[in-house]
């Protein structure tokens, strides 16, 4: 049996296991006076059968899947010739992967040496002497659980304490969830930052003015410097997000303020929904219309004052980028606004205040926190995008604060970087990983100042 189709029983047995438990606690009552003498109610009895049957399964069914692969591949392993055995990962991964192409595939005609044909066979048998195994181990445990459950069930087990109980540790097995993956992330991009790092020194990286990864193969390689400053790459991070912001903010608040606090029901009703559909539109659409539309006209426009612009500039990709992100900071910072007590606005009025004053003094100040978190999305939506970036920004690593020349990003390179078939050893694939861990420590400084500045008003304003 498939695991898909294991689950699939699994779920079955646990809601067989529900109405057996609630059934028995049910009769049980009957000889104590009636389910008012029950400690809990029927379906917490339920509940609690339904978790002894479903949980240690599934877990069970988690680690066989888990593992299984690993000590099949090391059986057939084994069963290889003694010259096989002794191959590298790289070679040893490519058998095992032929192995298991023929055993799902046959040889189809292949000319193939007898011990991979006798290892297929082999896999074949142990695939299916493992799915036969966990589904019988899966069904016997449930079923045994759901009995040893069901001969608990006494008036006075307190099976709701118990239920709320396992709820809870699964409530925090959740958030512990994205804890794990976060650092897991962390971990990963650390290590093979690390790697990088000993090949090239941190300070080169920190503070080099000159990014050209391109590492010579030979002495007399021509054009392959292999440079890895990183300056450059997160001053055109900046100058295009700086851009983007200077757009988005102003527009975003602004639209924010008019649809709260001036805008009537039906103007709201219609003119949120048609700017929240900018957030819905792909990167890539608003790359063509950057590359298409908005730089030929900035490239148009300069060269109107005589200004030298760039067919690729930051300047064109931080408008587009702009756009893009009002809805973040609109959308936002209008329920943040919405958000704020009616009975502030209301003191503000009965003291004399205008509606702008009243906005200006009472509602932005209180809603400043919320406003921040905005901004602060706004600001990691614009530093991560990339899409916009390569078509309308280029790829050149410029280090310059001129907004008509071409310039490019974090993002940008990350992805120039492992596109194709790479070799994780080198100090061009891994200055990737260099970059994504500067990219996240300046995320991880963009949230503490945003913390501070919310901890100071909020204590202000509360």
């Amino acid at each position: 049996m498939s695991t898909s189709m294991l689950l699939l029983v699994g779920l079955l047995l646990i809601a067989t296991a529900f109405f057996v438990g609630r059934n028995r606690s049910i009769s049980v009552s009957a000889n104590h006076g009636g389910i008012k003498n029950l400690n809990s109610l029927p379906s917490y009895y339920g509940a609690l059968t339904a978790l002894w049957c479903g949980i240690p399964s599934l877990i069970v069914l988690s680690l066989w899947v888990l593992f299984d692969d690993y000590f099949i591949q090391q059986s057939i392993i084994q069963m290889l010739p003694a010259a096989q055995q002794q191959l590298a990962d790289n070679d040893m991964r490519l058998l095992l992967n032929t192995v298991g192409n023929i055993a799902a595939s046959g040889t189809n005609g292949l000319n193939t040496e007898p011990y991979i044909i006798e290892a297929a066979a082999r896999l074949n048998e142990l695939n299916a002497l493992s799915q036969n195994a966990i589904t019988g181990l899966f069904i016997l445990l449930a079923v045994a659980l759901t009995f040893f459950a069901w001969l608990q069930i006494k008036p006075k087990l307190r099976a709701r304490v118990q239920v709320e109980r396992a709820f809870k540790g699964l409530l925090l097995l959740c958030a512990s969830i994205a804890i794990f993956t976060t650092a897991g992330i962390v971990l990963s991009v650390l290590f093979e930052s690390l790697k990088f790092f000993q090949s090239v020194p941190v300070t080169d990286f920190l503070f080099g003015m000159e990014w050209s990864p391109q590492m010579a193969l030979r002495a007399d390689q021509v054009g392959s410097s292999g440079a890895f400053g990183s300056i450059p790459l997160f001053a055109g991070t900046m100058l295009i997000s700086l851009i983007a912001m200077l757009i988005a903010v102003p527009a975003g608040l602004m639209s924010a303020i008019y649809l709260s606090e001036y805008a009537a029901p039906k103007v709201r009703m219609a003119v949120k929904p048609m700017l929240e559909v900018l957030a819905g539109i792909p990167t890539v659409v608003y790359g063509f219309f950057a590359a298409l539309t908005v730089a030929p006209f900035v490239r148009d426009t300069g060269g109107i004052f005589g200004l030298d612009v760039s067919s690729e500039s930051a300047l064109a990709a931080g408008l587009v980028m702009g756009v893009m992100i009002i809805p973040f900071v609109s959308s936002l910072s209008d329920d943040v606004i919405n958000a704020v007590p009616q009975s502030l606005r209301d003191g503000s009025f009965g003291l004399g205040a205008t509606k702008s004053e009243t906005i200006k003094k009472v509602v932005i100040p209180a809603a400043l926190p919320g406003i921040v978190g905005g901004v602060l999305l706004a600001v990691s939506r614009a530093i991560g995008e990339t899409m916009i970036v390569v078509m309308a920004a280029g790829l050149a690593a410029n280090l310059t604060a001129n907004p008509l020349e071409s310039v490019t990003t974090v993002t940008v390179q990350i992805v120039k970087l492992l596109i194709g078939d790479q070799e994780f050893n080198s100090p061009k694939t891994l200055s990737a990983f260099a970059l994504g861990l500067m990219l996240f420590l300046i995320t991880l400084i963009l949230n503490y100042v945003a913390l501070h500045v919310v901890k100071k008003y909020r204590e202000q304003y509360e």
